[in-house]
């Protein structure tokens, strides 16, 4: 039997990232925890991603124009969690985190080298909504922990890097490979007679 819940926000799970921004001096830069991030655009490559006015990091991305979207991991679950509790106005998360600051090749953007993937993204169009404030974005830069390139395809392995997703208030890791886009269609290759 199903029951009708009041209207939430119950699409989980949803990557559990660090949009990373500000300016690369020292005390300059900051780390927001996120997980109301997503695609929204293949050409060009956009992404779309939530953050409440009060956010220390939402001024910074007014005011530069400009974050990074950084893929967090298993082994990074507790300072992920603490960058989303923690106020970057008292503390400097970069630091605190022991996180390497680098910048992003295309913008300068701050991004985490810790991270397996940072995306660097050019705010496009803000959108007040209500509780949040949607940030429409352009990534323009993709920069990706050659560790977890397959060596032969160039693909990167999602499995390999660990990565940390967000349900619903609770964190989990990725889980097991069922299939890629397109498997349930794929016909089986067959052999030449």
């Amino acid at each position: 039997m199903r029951v009708d819940w009041k209207p939430g926000t119950l699409i989980y799970p949803l990557p559990a990232v660090l949009i990373s921004c500000g300016t690369m001096e020292e005390g300059g830069a900051n780390i927001l925890t996120a997980s109301w991030v997503s695609t929204v655009c293949t050409n060009p490559p956009m992404c779309v991603v939530g953050i409440r006015p009060e956010r220390h990091s939402h001024s910074l991305i007014m005011d530069q124009g400009s974050f990074g979207i950084n893929l967090s991991t298993v082994s990074m679950a507790r300072e992920t969690d603490w960058c989303g509790v923690v106020s970057g106005r008292k503390e400097n998360k970069f630091r605190a985190c022991g996180f390497t600051k680098e910048a992003g090749t295309v913008l300068g953007t701050p991004l985490i080298a810790e991270s397996p993937i940072s995306l660097e993204c050019k705010v496009r169009e803000v959108t007040k909504l209500g509780s949040h404030d949607m940030f429409l974005a352009d990534i323009v830069g993709v920069r990706a922990d050659e560790a977890y390139i397959d060596a032969e395809t160039g693909a990167f392995d999602m499995q390999r890097a660990g990565l940390l997703v967000y349900a619903h208030g609770e964190y989990f890791s990725l889980g097991e490979y069922i299939g890629h886009f397109g498997w349930s269609v794929r016909k089986k290759k067959t052999k030449r007679r």
